[in-house]
């Protein structure tokens, strides 16, 4: 079964801010969907065929410093971002930072259900999507053993002071700015449903003590792809992930995996 499953590419977003704790944005994804369903997660999901679109590079800033197959999981970490909460990192034409309005409010439904190019919107609005606020936090690729399997990539960066997120009612049902630490404890008290993945990298963001330090190490920090495989361990067997991986010594029981 392993060897048929593809591996999609995804991208998700911790957007970080400092209000004054240092917070997370996180987002409750609905019972009924089949990925995670009533979850706790960063804002994310997979690559989408308009993120691909040549014409996104007049259309963004911070194009040329970023990878050609970087790109598109940029534009994807972004366009999910605004679909599910609403935030669109982007800058007007005079280089200050887009504030939001009611004409990008008003189209994420349609955007979110294919009804508008994101594309389009961002033209529209006339300004330009903003590559360059990301960071590259993390790099993990689902199991093996997993139906679905997705090489997702993590990016970190700080959200705009004058946005606010909203969840969009379809994919997610709630949106929650959360200090990382708080939102550990509410997943180790059964409060949350908090998955793998999601919990892991809440660790590693822990550590940072702003926004700032936040995005500060994830720049200086070697990139290490996380692909989670099964051992055999004393007690049973386990997920380990590279050591080297900046997690430390993780061994997750399977009996744990959503």
């Amino acid at each position: 079964m392993s060897d048929a499953v593809p591996i999609l590419p995804a991208a998700t977003i911790l957007l970080v801010r400092d209000a004054p704790a240092f917070e997370v944005l996180m987002v409750k994804r609905h019972h009924q969907i089949d990925f995670a369903s009533g979850a706790l997660v960063f804002p994310g999901g997979k690559t989408a065929r308009g993120d691909h679109d040549p014409a996104w590079e007049r259309l963004s800033l911070g194009w040329d410093d970023s990878a050609p197959d970087s790109r598109p999981l940029r534009i994807a970490a972004l366009r999910e971002a605004y679909e599910e909460t609403g935030i669109l990192l982007a800058r007007r034409a005079d280089g200050s930072a887009f504030a939001g309005d009611e004409a990008a409010a008003s189209a994420r439904d349609d955007v979110a259900h294919d009804r508008r190019a994101f594309l389009d919107l961002v033209r529209d609005l006339g300004v330009k999507l903003d590559l360059s606020a990301l960071s590259i936090f993390a790099r993990w690729i689902t199991p093996n053993m997993m139906p679905k399997r997705f090489d997702t990539w993590f990016f970190v960066a700080e959200a705009p002071r004058d946005q606010l997120a909203l969840c969009d009612g379809w994919e997610t049902v709630d949106a929650e700015w959360i200090p990382p630490a708080d939102a550990i404890a509410l997943g180790e008290r059964g409060a949350r449903k908090i998955i793998f993945p999601t919990r892991m990298n809440l660790q590693l963001l822990a550590e940072a003590q702003s926004a700032a330090d936040a995005i500060s190490r994830a720049n200086s920090r070697r990139l290490v792809t996380v692909e989670p495989r099964v051992v055999e361990a004393p007690e049973g067997r386990v997920l380990a992930i590279p050591p080297d991986a900046g997690y430390g010594d993780v061994r997750e029981p399977l009996a744990n995996i959503a």
